[in-house]
């Protein structure tokens, strides 16, 4: 995401990690971090990128690919085998530059060693206006081509810049491109500009977070709010594009670019959405737009924050926000849902594990 104060004051005028903690949390829930260079448990091997069918489920108003049975793991001896699921999330990845192709390889290296069932992009995914239709050719080279050696489901969420105007996102129409791609590529799955898909036991609720910065989610709001209340999932995970706490740039939701006094522009619909419809309702909320990785020691009543926006480009940590883990450079989340455990980890583009992050209820 670039830096936009100029123009996007004038939209809005136009409109008017070596220390190991373990902690406890709201929703009975334990989380503990601290640095790992160990393997995220058994699951994947060589070759292992290959999706495992996950009872898989989604609701967006259109049905995309089933599946089966997933992994199990568990031993003969080891009890009865817990669900498992296994991702990878980057965002703000579409630049078809260097640095993304350095990305993909390390989550191709990373599924291939631990195991992934999809991959999750978190918006931004084509620089820097987004496409012109289902056809645009940046889907080739900003997507098919960097990921050609992924072989599995992306669901991706709609960032800033995926919505056009060189990243104020006033181009409402561009969107739905992305959605229409979903039916031309095998791999790609944005069935519509939110939605909600089940793997095992957890639900995953993909927001768009550029329709709450300009009040355009009326039905969104309700939509979500239908869908948390309903969820028996034993895990609930949000992703979206903006985030709620943020040492980056673009900084904290409400005050985003350090301009809280101009609407649109501040994130306070981001802000409201998260604190009215998410926070407390999910375990995890996983998002991008700042180019970083970071794990905020603050939470949004009790819903733990991750950014992970290093998919292609980094840019600075400026903030002030407390930590647990944060680094500028490139690199991916990993996160392996195990049960009644959740184990997370930030690692670079070499395939070192920088950080670690356990949630269990």
């Amino acid at each position: 995401m670039l830096r936009l104060r100029i123009p996007l004051l004038a939209l809005a005028l136009a409109f008017f990690g070596t220390a190991v903690a373990v902690l406890p949390l709201a929703c009975g829930k334990r989380a503990s971090g601290g640095e790992s260079n160990k393997d995220a448990g058994p699951g994947g091997g060589s070759g292992g990128f290959a999706p495992a069918d996950a009872g898989e489920e989604v609701d967006a108003g259109a049905p995309l690919d089933g599946g089966g049975a997933g992994d199990a793991g568990g031993g003969a001896d080891a009890g009865p085998a817990q669900p498992i699921v296994r991702f990878a999330a980057i965002g703000d990845t579409g630049k078809g530059n260097q640095g993304q192709y350095d990305v993909a390889r390390a989550v191709a290296a990373k599924c291939a060693q631990a195991g992934c069932d999809f991959v999750i992009l978190l918006g931004d995914n084509i620089y820097d206006t987004g496409v012109s239709s289902a056809t645009d050719p940046q889907f080739q080279t900003k997507f098919e081509q960097p990921y050609a050696d992924i072989n599995l489901p992306f669901y991706a969420v709609l960032g800033n810049h995926d919505y056009g105007g060189n990243g104020m996102g006033n181009e409402f129409d561009k969107g739905q491109y992305q959605v229409d791609y979903s039916q031309i590529s095998s791999k790609w799955k944005m069935p519509a500009p939110y939605y909600r898909f089940t793997r095992e036991h957890v639900e995953f609720f993909a927001v768009d977070t550029n329709s709450q910065m300009y009040g355009r989610d009326a039905q969104q709001k309700s939509d979500i709010a239908g869908w948390l209340s309903a969820s028996t999932a034993t895990w609930k995970i949000a992703l979206g594009h903006h985030p709620y706490l943020s040492n980056g740039k673009h900084g904290n939701a409400g005050e985003y670019d350090g301009l809280p006094f101009l609407p649109i522009v501040n994130g306070k619909g981001v802000k409201d959405f998260l604190e009215g419809v998410v926070c407390g309702k999910v375990d995890l909320y996983l998002c991008g737009h700042d180019h970083s990785r970071q794990w905020p020691a603050g939470t949004c009543n009790g819903t733990e924050l991750a950014i992970s926006g290093a998919g292609a480009s980094t840019t600075e940590l400026p903030g002030s926000n407390p930590y647990h883990f944060q680094a500028n450079t490139l690199g991916l989340l990993y996160v392996r849902v195990e049960g009644n455990r959740v184990q997370a980890e930030f690692s670079d583009v070499t395939g070192k594990v920088e950080y670690t992050r356990i949630i269990s209820k």
